[in-house]
């Protein structure tokens, strides 16, 4: 999926540099990331698996800072390499940053800029978005990370063009992923940017996951608002909204309610969380019907009524578009993979209907508050169209649409 930057041709044109390598990665490691993601880029670009059909990259571990590093479980890492080493590397891989709220050791951003400067590609895997986007490498930019954090990176660098929905996003000379697995597919995208499908094919098999993942993190999505809200009046108006997702009412209504025009809302709203107010609404009302639709017998007519939805073709338009099922279909799939114990038996008959929204007592405002500034939504969404079992999708190498935003 292409993405009309500013920034894209300039990559395109950038030449890398006589002494960087465009086999060679560096891989930044910094202390307190995740095991998990950091290594990621270690075993994409560290193994040799020539035998498998894929070419061999040359890897340099760095430290981004005095070590030793240390990791997750109270694991200890030594670096082999320091930020010197980053100077030979036609691609630098960040593969997480410790903490969302404090800012990367400044030698580390300054060798990164270096990098980018000499034609170095870079790339950020999920937090490690923040350290690039601490570099200025983001600025006027498409890019992704965790849903979980893409409204924070969009609050504290409002010049990034934060996409929550992309598995990964591809601008060129500067890449970055969502969370965790999606690292994963971006290191494959790279692979196969670099040496063909077959190439990344190869690899996909030696890893057991296939080569490309169809979607984004839309189901994955859950659009509550971060903490920092809590203190703001807009959490207000945030409150009020997902205790009435049973009414039809509009952005324009919450617009109102706080006392601003709707381009000062949108603007606000977004500066905030990171997301269009209408896209939050409706997906607010789509996470409503998915708890409906697992916890009551109601209609999908009567879901659509409950949850703020015009019509039940509504309904169904973006619950297909957010989920990727029909609202029947997602039913059936939960009811058929929920255990055995929490089915209701045939003595006990059907659960009872939730009480309708309108019926429930009111709540308190710092109650209201906290719930716009928490998880008020519901868990990950659970795919209603389940991969082939083992590990046939991987031998054959079955393509589907990828989750990704890349440069034209």
């Amino acid at each position: 999926m292409s993405h009309d930057s500013a920034a894209a041709p300039e990559a395109a044109a950038r030449k890398l540099s006589g002494r960087r390598r465009k086999e060679i990665v560096a891989v930044l490691l910094f202390s307190g990331g995740p095991i998990f993601e950091s290594s990621i880029p270690l075993s994409v670009f560290g193994i040799d698996r020539q035998d498998a059909g894929v070419p061999r990259y040359r890897l340099l571990v760095c430290a981004g800072e005095e070590g030793p590093l240390r990791t997750t479980g109270g694991l200890e890492l030594t670096a082999p390499q320091g930020l010197e080493a980053i100077s030979r590397a036609g691609t630098v891989v960040v593969p997480a940053w410790r903490s969302i709220t404090s800012p990367p050791p400044e030698e580390a951003l300054d060798a990164l800029r270096r990098a980018h400067e000499e034609g170095a590609r870079i790339v950020g895997l999920c937090t490690g978005a923040f350290v690039l986007a601490a570099a200025g490498l983001l600025d006027g930019r498409p890019a992704t990370t965790h849903w979980m954090y893409a409204p924070t990176l969009a609050k504290r660098y409002p010049s990034v063009h934060v996409d929550p929905r992309e598995l990964f996003v591809d601008d060129g000379d500067v890449l970055t992923s969502a969370g965790t697995a999606a690292g994963i597919d971006l290191c494959l995208h790279i692979v196969r940017t670099d040496h063909g499908n077959e190439a990344a094919g190869a690899l996909a098999r030696r890893l057991v996951v296939p080569p490309r993942r169809s979607g984004g993190q839309e189901r994955y999505l859950d659009r509550s608002l971060p903490e920092e809200i809590g203190a703001d009046p807009l959490a207000e108006v945030v409150a009020w909204a997902l205790e009435h997702l049973h009414e039809q009412f509009d952005v324009e209504t919450l617009a109102a309610r706080a006392y601003m025009s709707r381009r000062t809302f949108d603007r606000r709203f977004r500066s905030l969380t990171g997301s269009a107010p209408l896209q939050w609404l409706i997906t607010q009302r789509v996470l409503q019907a998915q708890r409906l639709l697992e916890t009551s017998d109601y209609s999908v007519d009567e879901v659509a009524g409950r949850c703020g939805f015009r019509s039940p073709v509504a309904l169904r338009g973006h619950f297909r578009r957010q989920l990727g099922s029909s609202p029947a279909a997602y039913r059936a799939a939960y009811r058929a993979r929920r255990p055995q114990s929490d089915k209701p038996s045939d003595t006990e008959g059907p659960p009872p209907p939730p009480a309708a929204p309108q019926e429930s007592a009111s709540v308190p405002q710092q109650t209201r508050r906290t719930a716009a500034a928490h998880a008020v939504g519901s868990s990950a969404s659970l795919s209603t169209e389940p991969d082939r079992s083992g590990n046939e999708m991987y031998a054959n190498g079955r393509p589907s649409l990828p989750g990704q935003r890349s440069a034209p």
